[in-house]
């Protein structure tokens, strides 16, 4: 019963959010025009529950490329209007089209000029009329059985904020290297800003030897380096081949004569590879994807030329992991 209960009010809030498909019309092309020619910044206002839905599309937003905040209409009844400058485009949100704190500030932004996204879920209401633009929010039915609590109507309306702010993101060009200039903080800042040549090993720290050096002598460069692996390169510093710990493990079970072969014959020739400039997320990736714990890092998809070294455990102590 509980189960049950819970399915139908998913299926109620799935059936809301469809429904804004086939109103994705003139109007919607209009706003993302407007948000998108705006000078100043996008201000979201609402009250109550609405209110908490327009600080959630005015986060995903401001995080997205497009300088948003959100404006509590109660407090701008009473001197925060004050936030509103010439440039500004305003979102203001209300279920009812009728809010009386939204509907009060509506003269003041006509007075400004600004221009008015209006969201509601009654396309004759106050708001609804007031708007250059409107988006229609309305549902069915509400998610509560008591038809009371805003649901299935704030599910919609934070997945029209989405909508906004996804298309916006397209249509600028927004990468996720500029996602991660808002986001430097935590595991997330960290698998986008972090590049590999930011961890990784140079100079005297990368494991390399020539291919004519024999495996028993190639394991102390493995050894003294602590990376689990040694790169094999000739004598203009052009990479070879790679051996690694594991590689070692396999070979030793052939018996203590292998271990008398020059490096070349028992390496892995062409390696997998990473740039410097890619991010070190791309690096643990590829680590993944092929059960290795390091990568030899060049300078261009060209260069034959290692310029360091990128360990797994190097990526963990960065937090990438």
């Amino acid at each position: 019963m509980l189960i049950e209960a819970a399915k139908k009010v998913l299926q109620i809030e799935a059936n809301a959010v469809l429904a804004l498909q086939s109103r994705l019309d003139g109007d919607f092309s209009h706003a993302i025009e407007m948000i998108l020619s705006c000078e100043g910044k996008v201000v979201v206002t609402g009250m109550g529950k609405s209110g908490l839905i327009c600080q959630k599309i005015a986060a995903t937003m401001a995080s997205t490329g497009t300088p948003t905040f959100f404006l509590h209409p109660a407090e701008g009844i009473h001197g925060d209007l004050g936030m509103l400058a010439k440039g500004d485009v305003v979102i203001a949100i209300s279920n009812s089209g009728e809010t009386e704190e939204v509907c009060r500030i509506l003269p003041v932004i006509k007075r400004m000029g600004l221009p008015l996204i209006s969201m509601s879920g009654n396309p004759k209401s106050t708001l609804a009329i007031a708007g250059d633009a409107h988006l229609d929010i309305s549902v069915d039915e509400e998610a509560c059985p008591l038809g009371l609590a805003p649901t299935a109507s704030t599910t919609a309306t934070l997945a029209m904020g989405d909508a906004l702010a996804v298309v916006l993101l397209e249509e600028r060009g927004f990468k996720a290297e500029d996602f991660a200039l808002f986001h430097p903080g935590g595991a997330l800042g960290k698998r986008l800003l972090l590049r590999v040549e930011d961890m990784m090993h140079t100079g005297k720290e990368v494991p390399l030897v020539l291919p004519e050096v024999l495996l028993r002598d190639a394991l102390f460069e493995i050894t003294s380096k602590q990376l689990g692996v040694t790169g094999v390169v000739d004598s203009q510093g052009q990479m070879l081949g790679v051996f690694t710990d594991g590689d070692l493990r396999r070979i030793m079970e052939k018996g203590l004569d292998s271990l008398k072969q020059p490096i070349s014959e028992v390496m892995t020739s062409s390696p997998k590879r990473i740039l410097r400039r890619n991010l070190a997320a791309k690096a643990l990736q590829i680590m993944e994807s092929h059960s290795i714990t390091s990568l030899f890092v060049f300078d261009d998809d060209e260069s034959k030329v290692p310029v360091g070294i990128v360990h797994l455990h190097d990526l963990l102590k960065a937090g990438v992991v």
